[in-house]
């Protein structure tokens, strides 16, 4: 029996190379995030499969990422795969007893911090659609008039509204690892970006050609789980096929990680699985 999305929440979460799970939802669809009992998630989620300029900046996002730069997806599988990861994380940190921010500061509910992480992991990369240089503040500028109109059909209170659309927009900006959060919502959609890096993500480079540190190093992330942890509330471990795959968690996890806020509530394993290394390249030449 395959595992409901609600179900999927309680268990382990698993990014693995081929980007799909039994904790994951299909990718090749609608957004799926696993939205409990949260009405105002549910409701998020329908308005933005149901709204066709959103999906069409995606697709311009993903032109300009993967036709015109050669780079890694950064449509809908990306984000669909980040917010599912921001949800877990989110999910587990409350369950260490964490407070979301917007709990905290504008006296809403959980269920609206769960909002604003989901909303945050989708719309975090829009601004490619404009350019890949500079694009989180690119896509503070998309995001918002599609942010304002969502919420107005979800939130009828207008400093309720507000809240949402701020929090989310500062989680937004904050993906950039130069800008540091300060909501523990941010940091999560920070560090569950850094979070989709299997070889997955790396293919459409890697199959094109594209070979240099980043796409043989993402190539070699076979899986990242996500458990709780023996000495922190939450344990990421990365299953390598080679030892490349270091750059993906030295430079480019830890520089997420680094300055968050989660911190001391994330511990990081990286291992090597197989006795001997997978060979990703045969030669290299300048």
């Amino acid at each position: 029996m395959n595992e409901s999305p609600e179900a999927a929440a309680e268990s382990d979460l698993v990014v693995e190379g081929a980007r799909t799970s039994a904790a994951q939802p299909r990718l090749d669809g609608p957004i799926r995030v696993p939205a409990r009992h949260n009405a105002a998630l549910q409701e998020v989620v329908r308005l933005v499969n149901a709204d066709a300029e959103l999906q069409a900046v995606w697709k311009c996002a993903n032109v300009n990422a993967v036709d015109r730069l050669g780079m890694s997806d950064h449509g809908p599988v990306h984000v669909q795969i980040v917010a599912n990861i921001a949800l877990k994380l989110l999910r587990m940190l409350l369950d260490a007893g964490q407070e979301p921010s917007i709990v905290r500061h504008h006296g809403l509910t959980v269920q609206d911090a769960e909002v604003v992480v989901v909303l945050g992991a989708l719309l975090h990369d829009v601004g490619i659609a404009v350019h890949r240089a500079e694009h989180e503040h690119h896509s503070l500028w998309v995001a918002a008039p599609f942010l304002r109109e969502l919420l107005r059909q979800v939130y009828p209170d207008p400093q309720a509204r507000m809240a949402v659309w701020s929090d989310t927009l500062h989680a937004i900006i904050c993906h950039n690892r130069d800008q540091r959060p300060i909501t523990l919502e941010a940091g999560v959609v920070r560090v569950a970006d850094a979070l989709d890096m299997t070889r997955g993500r790396s293919r459409i480079p890697f199959e094109a050609g594209q070979i240099n540190i980043h796409s043989v190093s993402a190539y070699a992330i076979d899986r990242v789980t996500l458990t709780r942890g023996e000495t922190r509330p939450i344990c990421i471990t990365v299953a390598m096929s080679n030892s490349a795959g270091i750059f993906q968690v030295d430079e480019l996890l830890k520089a997420k990680l680094r300055n968050s806020g989660l911190e001391p509530y994330i511990e990081v394993i990286a291992t090597i699985e197989s006795e001997s290394e997978r060979r990703l390249i045969p030669l290299f030449r300048l």
